[in-house]
């Protein structure tokens, strides 16, 4: 499916500014995106069009919003066409990247890699990463920089957890590939010219294409339980293998969102816990109350023991989604809000202006994860939490996300208490990924 950009003159009667020549808005949006977008509402609505980044986006805002794009009963927008920009030349074959009933048939054929039993031995290599993570924290100095170290962490638990312990000596270049391509997803050119990041993340990705299809048949004979032999042995409903090339392009991405994604989610987890140290003890005496032994491993079993733990992170997605927008693009003509939306028109929808909106959440900027609760989650409209997104398309990995934050609060709350100074602010970076510009210094002392 070819689809092209609108001309102005489609999007001329939806309000909205073009900014600065060339640059459009798109340093306002790199310098506070979640101020540009309040701004921008309050002036032209909850429709409209703003140019930054290179083109013309069209923003739908509010629960409903979400809804009508993330829902799409009509499958009227295409993700694939909405990313493309960002992971065209590094993940093209990832579920990011595929549409409706292709889309349905990968995500079908991939949910096997994420039912009970591959989860539980995720669960032990996540608690062996976790554990020795954390130990290593202990004699940390006061003012550590917290997210490199976690950053460091979802890339160790990413490598071994979804390729196993037979990478051997390649690990390192495995992981160096992988840091490339994330640099590269977010780089200023577009274009793999030499010198650039992105020309550094292509030939990563074509390491990564060689080194992981070399692999693909012997993963396929052997019974190993990570996450790349499962997508090895996976099948689609006629009983086909993925292809090679599916399994690799699939294995790509989905290390790629385990990482980073959840590099930010968990330090943003942290960072509320070290300013709510009464929350940061609630969660303790959740994990204490599981009555384990020193360094015993979370058992899978206990996961669901551990609610607030749950909210609380979630809470913590609300604040500081890890995915400030998501995109889409218009495969036909369509209309919300009283607007005439052309086919080609880029949509955004923004989790971090949504998630901020006071007549949907109270107080939206004080950390309370009893926001979280069944009956508070039931009084909501169930598209104004999107941080793994919603419909058809809701994150695939989102339940290895919610036990890799439980693993690690159980490891980290059981061991340490975390702390930062008085009205510490750390500043945040949120686009594309959050993270804070300090590194998030705060302390971490030995629990007597």
């Amino acid at each position: 499916m070819t689809v092209r950009d609108p001309p102005l003159s489609a999007l001329a009667h939806i309000p909205g500014t073009d900014g600065w020549p060339l640059i459009g808005n798109t340093l306002r949006y790199l310098a506070d995106p979640k101020g540009t977008a309040e701004r921008f509402a309050k002036r032209y609505g909850p429709v409209h069009r703003t140019y930054s980044f290179g083109g013309r986006t069209v923003s739908l805002l509010g629960p409903d919003a979400n809804e009508f794009v993330l829902q799409d009963h009509e499958k009227l927008f295409s993700s694939k066409h909405g990313w493309e920009r960002v992971f065209a030349l590094l993940f093209p074959g990832g579920l990011i990247m595929r549409d409706f009933d292709e889309h349905r048939v990968h995500r079908k054929a991939l949910a096997v890699a994420f039912k009970p039993e591959p989860m539980r031995s995720y669960l032990e290599s996540l608690n062996r990463g976790i554990g020795s993570a954390v130990a290593a924290w202990m004699n940390a100095p006061p003012n550590f920089r917290l997210y490199p170290a976690i950053k460091k962490m979802t890339l160790d638990l990413a490598a071994v957890s979804f390729l196993g312990d037979e990478c051997g000596p390649d690990l390192d270049a495995i992981k160096q590939a992988y840091v490339d391509m994330i640099a590269a997803c977010v780089g200023v050119v577009r274009r793999p010219i030499p010198g650039t990041q992105m020309r550094r993340g292509v030939k990563a990705r074509e390491f990564m294409i060689r080194y992981l299809g070399s692999q693909v048949a012997a993963r396929r004979a052997n019974d190993g339980h990570d996450l790349f032999t499962h997508l090895c042995k996976t099948t689609t409903d006629d009983g086909a293998l993925l292809t090679p090339q599916e399994v690799l392009d699939h294995m790509s991405f989905l290390m790629m969102a385990a990482h980073d994604t959840l590099a930010s989610s968990l330090t943003s987890f942290v960072y509320f816990l070290s300013v709510n140290p009464d929350w940061q003890e609630k969660l303790r005496e959740e994990v204490c109350a599981l009555d384990l032994a020193e360094g015993e491993p979370l058992p899978y079993e206990r996961l669901d023991d551990l609610p607030l733990t749950e909210m609380a992170f979630n809470e913590s997605l609300r604040l500081i989604p890890p995915a400030p927008s998501i995109l889409r693009r218009a495969v036909r003509d369509t209309e919300f809000g009283g607007f005439r939306i052309p086919q080609g028109a880029h949509i955004a929808v923004n989790a971090l202006y949504t998630h901020h909106m006071p007549d949907v959440w109270p107080e939206p900027e004080r950390f309370d994860p009893l926001r979280f609760t069944n009956e508070a989650i039931a009084a909501r409209h169930k598209f104004a939490f999107i941080a793994f997104g919603g419909g058809a398309r809701m994150c695939l990995g989102s339940r290895f996300a919610y036990m890799q934050a439980k693993c690690f609060a159980y490891h980290l709350l059981s061991a340490e208490a975390v702390s930062a100074p008085p009205n510490y602010k750390p500043g945040w970076k949120y686009w594309p990924i959050p993270l804070p510009r300090d590194g998030l210094r705060v302390k971490l002392a030995p629990l007597q």
